[in-house]
C-alpha cells in the first residue's frame, strides 16, 4: 500500500484537538445565515442529497427548513398523501436538523413517523418502512427522509429525500426540491410553515422490530446460527448500533460489537488518511481497530453512520477491497444460493471492477452497467429483475429470498450478515470465495485517485463525446471502448470510460472540488495499473483539448 500523501497519525485515534466543536456547531446551525448569492451556500443535491456544515454556513437550519418546506410542497404536487417516514444518523448536526423538519412536516398537517425510542435510524429502514406500507396499507403512498450526511466528518450534517419507490430520488424530484428551496432561501423563508417542536404531533414506529425480525426474508439465519461462526462487528457509532445488538439477542447469533459508544465527536473512530475524522467502513486507516481484531472472528464488518455502507474484514485478507466484496456476493447469490428466474440479473456502476462482468457471463446472467448512483437501481429492485446492485463505493442492496424486494436504497446490514451466511454455508468466507473468482477471471488491482481542474475542465470534461478520445492504445492495449453514456441505460455518465481487454479507466468531475476522479483497473498487475493511471491523465487531457478545439 503506498503511503504517499498519507497523514503520519493516520490510523490512530484522534487527539482532543482535532474533535469537532460540537457545541459551536450547534450554536452556528441556529446562528448562521447562508448567502444565496453565494452558489457555496446554496442548496445543492449531490448523489446523496444535500450535505455541508454549519461552519461553512452550508448546513444550517434555514438550508433544513428551507428543504424541508419544498418537500412539502412536492408532496403535494406528486400526490404523495400518505405517512414520512423520518429517520436520522448519529452526527451532531442530525438532531437539531431533525427537530427543523418535524416542525416543518407538522406545520403542513404530515403523518411524520419517527422511532418508537427516539433512537438513530439507518438508510435502509427507512426504505425497508416505505416499501413495507406501500405494499400492504391503505393510508396513502408513504415516503422518508434520512438526516445523514453517511461516512462524512463529525461536522457535517445532511439531507436525504426518499420518494414512495423508497429508494433515492431521482435528478427530477431533487431538481425540483433544490430550485424551491433556494427561492425559499432567496426569500428570507417567508412561506415556510412550521409549529414548534414541543406542539408537533408524530407517530412513533418501532423501526427494529420491524426490520430485524423480517430479516430472515432475506438472510439465511438458521444457517448462520447453526454454524456457531464468531461475528464481530464495529457500527463506528453509529445508527446501525441497536440493530446489532438486537439482530444478535431476536436471531440467537455470537455477535460482539467491539465498540458501542455513542458520542458525536467520534473520538474513537481512528483518523482517516489525511488525518481527518471520517467513518469510513471502506478505509483501511478508519478501520484500523476492527482490523487489529480480524483473528479473533470468523468474519468480522462494519458499517457508517447512516448504515448504508459495509465493510467485510477476514482473518485472511484483513479488510477487503469493497469490490472484491461486491463480487463475492454475486458469485454467491448466483451460484446456487438462491433460486432466482433466469431474469434476473446484476446491476453495477460503471466505475465497479470487471470482475464482476466476467463473473456475470460466466453465469449467464444479464449484467446492467448505470452510471453512478444508486438511483440507477431502484427500479430493477423494485421490480425483481435486478437480484444484486452494487457500487464500488461499498453500498449494495438485494433481492428477498423469494425474489421479491427488500431495499431499494443502499443496505449496509444484510451484505455484512450475507458475508456471515456464505462463510457458514460454503466453509469459505468472504475473501476467500473472492480468491477463488480471482484465480478464474484474473486478479484485479484497482485504484481511484484525485487529479486537480479547473471549474471550466471540469464542464467540458461532463460533456465529453467518444470521438473527442483519439487514442488508439491505453498501457500497450488496444482499446476496446470508449464509453461516455451508460450501456445499460444509455444515461450520461458525466465524463468518460475508456476499456481494453486487461484494463480500464473512468474519468468524473467532482461535485464539491477542483478535481476530478480517476477510477483504473488493471487485470495484469501493479505496474500495468500504474501505467493505466499516468497515461488515463494524458488521454483525459487530450479529450479537453479536443473538444476545446471542436475536433471530434
Amino acid at each position: 500500500m503506498s503511503t504517499e500523501g498519507i497523514h503520519p497519525r493516520a490510523g490512530q485515534l484522534p487527539d482532543v484537538e482535532d474533535l469537532v466543536d460540537v457545541g459551536r456547531l450547534l450554536a452556528a446551525y441556529d446562528d448562521e445565515r447562508p448567502d444565496p448569492a453565494d452558489p457555496a451556500q446554496r442548496v445543492a443535491f449531490g448523489t446523496s442529497g444535500h450535505r455541508g456544515s454549519s461552519l461553512s454556513g452550508t448546513f444550517t437550519g434555514a438550508h433544513v427548513a428551507a428543504i424541508s418546506e419544498a418537500v412539502c410542497r412536492y408532496r403535494e404536487s406528486a400526490g404523495v398523501d400518505g405517512p414520512l417516514f423520518l429517520g436520522r444518523d448519529t452526527h451532531a448536526l442530525s438532531e437539531p436538523a431533525f427537530r427543523t423538519i418535524v416542525e416543518v412536516l407538522a406545520g403542513h398537517g404530515v403523518d411524520v413517523i419517527v422511532d418508537a425510542e427516539d433512537g438513530a435510524t439507518p438508510t435502509p429502514v427507512i426504505s425497508h418502512a416505505i416499501l413495507a406500507h406501500n405494499r400492504g396499507s391503505s393510508r396513502g403512498r408513504a415516503d422518508g427522509i434520512v438526516v445523514t450526511p453517511s461516512h462524512n466528518p463529525p461536522e457535517d450534517g445532511g439531507f436525504k429525500y426518499n420518494p414512495p419507490h423508497g429508494g433515492p430520488a431521482d435528478r427530477d424530484v431533487t431538481g425540483w426540491i433544490e430550485r424551491e428551496a433556494n427561492a425559499l432561501l432567496q426569500d428570507g423563508l417567508r412561506g415556510v410553515r412550521r409549529v414548534a417542536f414541543e406542539r408537533a404531533v408524530v407517530h412513533r414506529y418501532d423501526y427494529v422490530s420491524a426490520y430485524v425480525e423480517d430479516l430472515p426474508a432475506a438472510i439465511d439465519l438458521d444457517a448462520i446460527r447453526g454454524s456457531g461462526l464468531r461475528l464481530g462487528v464495529d457500527p463506528l457509532g453509529g445508527a446501525s448500533l441497536d440493530y446489532w445488538h438486537a439482530i444478535a439477542e431476536r436471531h440467537g447469533l455470537d455477535v460482539t460489537v467491539v465498540a458501542d459508544t455513542l458520542d458525536p465527536t467520534f473520538r474513537f473512530v481512528p483518523l482517516d488518511w489525511d488525518g481527518r475524522t471520517r467513518m469510513d467502513c471502506s478505509s483501511p486507516w478508519a478501520m484500523a481497530r476492527l482490523r487489529e481484531l480480524a483473528a479473533d472472528f470468523d468474519v468480522a464488518f462494519a458499517n457508517d453512520p447512516d448504515a448504508d455502507r459495509h465493510g467485510i474484514v477476514t482473518p485472511g485478507a484483513g479488510l477487503m477491497n469493497p469490490n472484491h466484496v461486491l463480487a463475492a456476493c454475486v458469485g454467491y447469490l448466483f451460484g446456487g444460493s438462491r433460486a432466482w428466474g433466469p431474469e434476473v440479473g446484476i446491476g453495477k456502476t460503471l466505475v465497479s471492477s470487471s470482475i464482476i462482468d466476467r463473473c456475470a457471463a460466466d453465469l449467464g446472467r444479464r449484467l446492467d452497467e448505470v452510471p453512478v448512483g444508486f438511483k440507477w437501481f431502484v427500479d430493477g429492485l423494485l421490480e425483481g429483475t435486478l437480484g444484486f446492485a452494487g457500487e464500488e463505493s461499498a453500498g449494495a442492496s438485494f433481492l428477498r429470498r423469494d425474489g421479491t424486494v427488500w431495499s431499494t436504497d443502499k443496505d449496509g446490514l444484510i451484505p455484512c450478515l450475507l458475508a456471515a451466511e456464505m462463510t457458514a454455508t460454503t466453509g469459505r468466507d468472504p475473501s476467500e470465495i473472492y480468491a477463488g473468482l480471482a484465480e478464474r477471471f484474473g486478479h484485479a488491482h484497482y485504484r481511484r485517485v484525485d487529479v486537480a481542474a479547473t471549474p471550466e475542465e471540469k464542464a467540458v470534461l461532463e460533456q465529453l463525446s467518444p470521438g473527442h478520445v483519439l487514442s488508439s492504445e491505453l498501457a500497450g492495449d488496444p482499446i476496446n471502448h470508449v464509453l461516455t453514456a451508460a450501456p445499460a441505460n444509455g444515461a450520461p455518465i458525466g465524463g468518460l470510460k475508456v476499456v481494453t481487454e486487461h484494463g480500464w479507466f473512468a474519468a468524473r468531475p467532482s461535485g464539491t472540488e477542483h478535481v476530478y476522479k480517476v477510477y483504473a483497473e488493471s487485470l495484469r498487475g501493479q505496474k500495468h495499473l500504474d501505467r493505466i493511471v499516468a497515461e488515463a491523465r494524458e488521454i483525459v487531457s487530450g479529450a479537453l483539448a479536443s473538444a476545446n478545439a471542436g475536433v471530434g
